[in-house]
């Protein structure tokens, strides 16, 4: 994986955006904040969907976007709070399981709310696809991804200023990688389904009649 291409990807897209990218992320900081976290998930779903169509389409960000997945609000709220209950019991036993564990989190759910958004993809059938997706050779690769997200996300919390920079560049790297990764799964789907040419009919054998 070109982790260089990523990077600069993330990058200018960020750049490209500034003015969007910033608007929404402090929208979306002040929403989770205001809402106590309840809307956090939801409106992350949006946030991520948003930017991945920026950077497919060209597609401008906009503050409404972060209400375009409330769909999904059931869903991302349960799973918010089971992890967030098993977050708990892992650092009530010792510091270093609770940050092992939120590693694994990380690596493992990093394409499951742009496959929700993205495929429509149901919360379980989201969490086997992105740990397909995290897994595949080399899944070495998927670490480096996942010690660049947390680095970059973990940089800009230090203040509100970073973190409206921070946040859409680590999230835009994310769905540059998925962009990669779901490109590289469809190809072998699509050469399995597409059907060989039938062969070429044998040749007619002239009749007697023609050869005399």
């Amino acid at each position: 994986m070109d982790f260089k291409e990523h990077l600069e990807t993330a990058w200018k897209s960020t750049l490209k955006f500034l003015g969007p990218v910033i608007l929404l992320t402090l929208a979306q900081v002040l929403i989770s904040t205001f809402s106590l976290g309840i809307l956090a998930p939801v409106t992350m779903a949006g946030y991520m969907q948003s930017l991945l169509l920026a950077l497919r389409h060209g597609r401008e960000p906009e503050v409404k976007d972060l209400f375009s997945e409330m769909r999904l609000f059931l869903p991302l709220i349960g799973f918010s709070f089971v992890v967030m209950i098993a977050l708990m019991i892992g650092f009530i036993f010792l510091i270093l399981p609770g940050i092992l564990m939120a590693a694994a989190l990380v690596f493992g759910t990093l394409y499951m709310v742009p496959l929700m958004t993205d495929k429509g993809m149901g919360l379980i059938d989201a969490l086997k696809g992105s740990w397909k997706m995290a897994t595949e050779a080399p899944w070495t690769d998927q670490i480096v991804v996942t010690v660049l997200y947390m680095a970059i996300v973990s940089a800009g919390s230090s203040m509100l200023v970073a973190i409206l920079f921070a946040q859409p560049l680590a999230s835009f790297l994310v769905l540059a990688v998925y962009e990669q990764r779901l490109g590289k799964r469809l190809l072998p789907d699509l050469s399995a389904s597409s059907t060989p040419p039938d062969p070429p009919d044998p040749p007619v054998p002239p009749s007697p009649a023609a050869a005399a």
